[in-house]
């Protein structure tokens, strides 16, 4: 097998967390510790998405290296790739040019997207929000970002089968937010497996609750910690988000913030 250093690629592309493969046989992480990834996540989360994706917009945040932003373009998707790390988008751009392939690259952050006025057909949220300390912050700007369909992936911690949640809990009965089943999320205040900007840790059902408070439909489940879900409730805390982003403010002179 050859690899990428043989090929004489700039030692400032390394080190590769996305294995790709190159058209010239060329494999950038062959000796991924997790195996040949992401293609294997990608062979699960591909048959729930549309193999034909001509005159959809696709916008995938955290992009990596674009491996799944690559498979969108190959399926005639028009795709927008955004990552806050300069490093991924230096491999982004120079595994594009050897693939042939149509992306658009952009550094930004997930919370940038607030300021952004697309919206797209098809959004990927792969491996990104455990990283986040804001993580609902995210779902919410995503949700309004998707007009079709959003896949989600994110590392779990274990848990029960999701519990029937009541439309209220009453004072007195707080204890039943301990009993098992019901959504809950792992705070990592210092590092999980060695990376400290693993921040937010949540179970299935945890996962799953996030995602219908912000608005999204789950309808479906392709492999282990991924889902696909579909716009449901619209923009369901527009006010809070608009605060939260500060894009419902503007500043008067002498930078008192007031409502526009």
């Amino acid at each position: 097998m050859k690899t990428l250093q043989s090929e004489g690629a700039p030692a400032s592309l390394g080190p590769w967390f996305h294995n790709l493969h190159l058209p010239d046989g060329t494999q950038t992480a062959p000796d991924h510790p997790l195996g040949d990834f992401p293609a294997f996540k990608w062979r699960q989360l591909a048959p729930a998405l549309p193999a034909d994706l001509s005159g959809w917009t696709a916008l995938d945040v955290g992009c990596n290296a674009g491996f799944y932003s690559f498979e969108l373009a190959r399926r005639g998707a028009d795709v927008t790739a955004v990552d806050a790390d300069e490093h991924y988008l230096r491999q982004a751009r120079w595994a594009r040019d050897r693939l042939g392939l149509e992306v658009e690259l952009r550094r930004l952050s997930v919370y940038d997207l607030a300021r952004v006025d697309e919206t797209y057909d098809l959004v990927l949220f792969l491996g990104v929000l455990y990283h986040l300390r804001y993580p609902l912050l995210a779902l919410d700007l995503l949700a309004e970002k998707t007009r079709r369909l959003l896949a989600l992936q994110t590392l779990t911690m274990p848990g029960a089968e999701p519990a029937a949640i009541p439309e209220d809990v009453r004072f007195e009965e707080r204890e039943r937010l301990s009993r098992p089943g019901w959504p809950r999320a792992a705070f990592v205040e210092r590092s999980l497996a060695g990376d400290p900007t693993n921040w937010w840790i949540a179970d299935e059902a945890c996962v799953e609750a996030m995602a219908r408070s912000s608005g999204l439909e789950v309808v479906g489940r392709p492999g282990h910690e991924l889902w696909v879900c579909r716009p449901g409730a619209g923009a369901m805390h527009a006010a809070e988000l608009d605060a939260a982003t500060g894009r419902g403010l503007k500043l008067r002179r002498g930078g008192e913030a007031e409502p526009t």
